[in-house]
């Protein structure tokens, strides 16, 4: 029996240290793998913070690009406001001479019509005394409106209307015209008592 306690006693001590043996190798193994996973982790938070630093090297370089653009623009547009400013102000310049163009086309305008209806008063009152006038003055009435002149000749009454350059009649001067060529001329005595 001390034989048998022996070899049980060896038998236990043996599977104990099979066991201690194995995990002993299990546990080796096991650190083995966390120190492993530690250097991956170790690495990873390297990795993590080059790329963080690298990420914030980046956000700033974009932040002092986007800055320097913004500056770039700003002036761009104050020089394109300064632009505007100046074109406005020429345009505003020329607008002002072409309204005082006009004022004064419309004077000199004016004063040309003013002086053709000068002259041309002038050469209906002169007209009886002037060679390409048919009639004789004595004959003639000077009415003025619409009908310039009324010869009355031994012959014929005539209605006379003087025009000088490229004037052309009035509407109701046409109309008269057409009235008498087309015979439509009255006689009416009226009497006042």
């Amino acid at each position: 029996m001390d034989l048998l306690y022996f070899l049980g006693g060896s038998f236990v001590v043996s599977i104990a240290a099979i066991t201690y043996i194995s995990l002993k190798n299990t546990l080796k193994e096991k650190l083995s793998k966390i120190e492993f996973l530690e250097t991956k982790i170790k690495e990873i938070e390297l990795d993590k913070e080059k790329i963080e630093t690298s990420y914030s090297s980046n956000i700033s370089s974009l932040q002092e690009s986007f800055k320097i653009e913004q500056e770039i623009i700003q002036e761009r547009k104050n020089e394109l406001d300064e632009k505007e400013k100046d074109i406005l102000s020429k345009f505003k310049n020329l607008e002002e001479k072409l309204l005082e163009e006009q004022e004064a086309k419309k004077k000199v305008v004016h004063q040309k019509k003013s002086s053709e209806v000068r002259l041309g008063h002038i050469a209906e009152t002169l007209a009886p005394f002037l060679d390409q006038f048919d009639f004789e003055p004595e004959e003639c009435s000077f009415l003025g409106q619409p009908i310039d002149y009324i010869s009355f000749g031994n012959e014929n009454i005539t209605f006379i209307e003087v025009k000088s350059g490229n004037s052309q009649l009035s509407s109701k001067q046409r109309k008269i015209r057409d009235q008498i060529e087309n015979g439509k001329i009255k006689w009416k005595e009226v009497r006042i008592k």
